[in-house]
Formats: structure tokens, sequence, C-alpha cells
């Protein structure tokens, strides 16, 4: 698949499966308003709502990089730094979440301006490496290495889906994973994991706030990065990421709109977070015919 052809799924993907906004939001996950981040750490939390307050969007490039022009206005992060990311199709991609915005700004829905504002701010004041080590802890308690016993039929269920994605990443990355249905979890060797260090420093600071976004989201960094390796789609990430609660939504019966919401918004924030990885890994212009598609 090409990179193009990626941008535009996941694209499509992350558009179609945002939150209608006649659901409730979720509550914040902190006291502060903020979403809780690994160790921890909080990382920054998109403000509820506001009125629209700009006609028009656009991009220019500067001289650190792509700005995004609401009007004639620049965009600001949070700590009042100019908003610059380091490519055009990224800047593109920012600039389409904000035209978007009907009579009132969802900040919410916003995740891939969120992710900049993240990785141009830094909140929690890390550098690269502790990045790279905060991704690959959750080997440690990922999804898809934690197997029930019983039911029968959950047991067989994660066999046959969470062994072929464990398989391929074992084979991509030439290490042994295994899984476990112990509390304490698989004993992941040391040479996995810093074979998975090593792999995670190929990507800039930029892609690896994304690979992190991913991670939380789906609780397994072997899911991110079959995902992010183009192995498996979003749709059937997200769902192998939640097989114990849809294995239970199939025996008792779904929640009204509840599941509903929660699956399209990790559907959404899936998206939006690889998208983010790749535009980050990519070229720093974007030719412009593929712009008129």
């Amino acid at each position: 698949m090409s990179s193009v052809a990626m941008w535009r799924g996941c694209r499509r993907l992350w558009w179609a499966h945002s939150p209608p906004a006649r659901l409730p939001r979720p509550p914040p996950a902190d006291a502060e308003g903020g979403p809780v981040g690994s160790c921890g750490r909080r990382a920054y939390a998109p403000p509820a709502e506001r009125k629209r307050f700009y006609q028009n969007v656009s991009i220019s490039q500067g001289e650190g990089g792509f700005e995004i022009n609401l009007d004639h206005r620049k965009l600001k992060t949070p700590q009042a730094k100019l908003f610059t990311v380091p490519s055009e199709a990224l800047a593109i991609a920012v600039a389409t979440e904000w035209d978007s915005q009907k009579d009132t700004i969802k900040f919410y829905t916003m995740h891939l301006t969120t992710l900049c504002n993240t990785a141009l701010d830094n909140p929690t004041q890390r550098n690269k490496t502790q990045l790279i080590r905060a991704a690959v802890k959750f080997l440690e308690t990922d999804t898809v290495c934690y197997r029930v016993e019983e039911p029968p039929a959950l047991a067989e269920l994660q066999k046959n889906e969470w062994d072929p994605v464990v398989a391929w990443a074992e084979k991509r990355y030439n290490v042994t994973i295994g899984s476990s249905t112990s509390i304490l979890g698989p004993n992941i060797p040391a040479s996995t994991k810093e074979t998975f260090v090593n792999h995670l420093a190929s990507y800039n600071m930029w892609a690896l706030q994304g690979i992190e976004f991913v991670i939380t989201q789906l609780k397994s960094l072997i899911l991110s990065m079959s995902l992010i390796d183009r192995h498996i789609t979003v749709e059937k990430a997200v769902l192998l990421s939640r097989l114990e609660e849809e294995y239970q939504i199939r025996r008792w019966g779904n929640v009204e709109w509840a599941h509903d919401y929660d699956l399209c918004e990790l559907r959404a924030r899936t998206a939006a977070g690889t998208l983010f990885v790749h535009l980050c890994s990519e070229s720093s212009t974007v030719k412009h015919k593929l712009l008129q598609d």
C-alpha cells in the first residue's frame, strides 16, 4: 500500500468514525481535565468547545516548517509557541481539522492538532530515549500477551485471533514474545525489548509521540506496530484490542449507545494517531497534484 493511499484511507476512517456531536463526550480522565499518559504523566487535554472565530484556514511555509493560518492569525500552541509542523502533508491534515469545524470548535475531535501541540510543547519534558522506553514498557502488559483459561470459548477466540499477530511480530522483528495465562504476564526476554528499542529509535521525536498515542489507545505495542507497519488495518487493530469486550457483547448484548460510542472514539483516535505517525515520517512536501484528487 502506498503512503498516499495509507494517508487517504486513515483520513477517511478518522472522519467516518469520529463520534457524532449528539453523543455526550466522555468525562475527563482526571480532576484537572487531562488524560493520564503512561508513567503517570499528564498529556495535553484539548479544551471543551468554543465558538468558531475564523472564516478561512490556510497553510504557509516558514523558517521552521509549515504553519497554520486562521484568517490572518498564526495558530499557536497552549504554551504560546508558533504552531509549526515538519511536513506539508501534516499541515494540510491539521488545517483540514480546523476547516471542518462548524459554528462551534470541538477541540476534543481534533486529535492531530492535540498531537502536534504535545510534540511542540513537550509538556512531560521527555527526551527520545524516555519516549522509547515508555513505549517498550507496554510489552510487559501487552493486551495480546495476556490470555485466559476460562471460559474455553474466549480462550479459543484469543488463540485464534491473537496468535497470528504475535507470530507475525516475532517473525518481522526476529524476536521471542509468547503469551501467558499467569497474572504476572509473559516473561519478555531482554533481547526482545532491546530489539524494539532499536527499531523505535529509527523514528523521529514527532513520530514517537504518535506511536505512544496509538499504543495507549490499543494497550498493545504489538498491535500498534502491526498497524503502523501496515500488517493490519485500524478496524482490525481496534477489534483485536477489544476482543474480550466484544466477546461479552456478543454473549450479553450491547448497552444502548455506550459501546458504539466507545468503538467510534477508539477508531477515530487510533486512525488519527496512525496517520500522524506516517505524516511525520514522510518527506516535508507534497506534490500538489495529489491534493487535487
